[in-house]
């Protein structure tokens, strides 16, 4: 079992590489299997806000919400796609949003 792998565009996967992360660049016919796959194969889950977009939402806010593996969307090279701002996520969940 991984300990963690990482999701997204080959320049953002460099970093993580180096770092001894397993790294995936799918295609985005792929990325659904190959998430369900590391779901059930790695801790923890990093991947672009882009590859995350690919995924469907129910999924994405299902597999965010389980404790088991952690699963992170970060932002990319490219900022095509925006990464969820976590702060007014947990703000509007506690009621304190504006």
């Amino acid at each position: 079992m991984a300990a963690c792998a990482f999701l997204g565009d080959e320049v953002s996967g460099l970093g993580f590489r180096l770092a001894g992360v397993e790294v995936h660049c799918p295609e985005s016919q792929e990325v659904r299997a190959l998430f369900l796959r590391l779901r059930e194969e790695t801790r923890v889950i990093v991947m672009t806000a882009e590859i995350a977009a690919a995924l469907p939402p129910d999924l994405l806010r299902d597999a965010e919400l389980a404790t088991w593996p952690l699963v992170l969307v970060i932002p990319d090279v490219r900022n095509r796609v925006a990464a969820p701002d976590l702060v007014a996520e947990v703000r509007r969940r506690l009621g304190m949003a504006e």
